[in-house]
């Protein structure tokens, strides 16, 4: 698997733990210290993995046979280090996310997600 195709399962990965609540796939998808921002409702939001996982699951899973929607638009890599652009759906909203990424023990992981909540 090439680095752009373990990147891409990252994403994949983050974006059907979102859409179906699946806390493993999103554990796994994201860093344990890794961080989420981005503004939601008029302010600031700054969230733990936790945190974020259980904003996720508190709003359930999507309607099996859902498919999840996602368009990543753009992967640069610099040796260990990678950024993902993303368009994806939550809970009918529409979001663009700039998923910061490093490969740790061999590894893509997510450590931090900025995000854009279009209106």
């Amino acid at each position: 698997m090439s680095e752009q195709q373990a990147i891409e399962a990252v994403v994949h990965l983050y974006v059907e733990g979102m859409t179906f609540a699946n806390e493993a796939a999103l554990r796994k998808a994201f860093h344990p210290q890794s961080t989420i921002i981005g503004h939601y409702e008029h302010a600031v939001e700054w969230l733990t993995r936790d945190e974020f996982i259980a904003a996720i699951t508190a709003e359930g899973a999507a309607p099996p046979g859902t498919q999840p929607y996602m368009d990543i638009s753009m992967i640069d890599v610099a040796g260990d280090a990678a950024m993902a652009k993303v368009t994806d759906e939550f809970a009918g909203m529409r979001f663009t996310d700039y998923l910061s990424m490093l490969k740790i023990d061999g590894r893509w992981t997510i450590v931090n997600k900025l995000y854009y909540l279009h209106s």
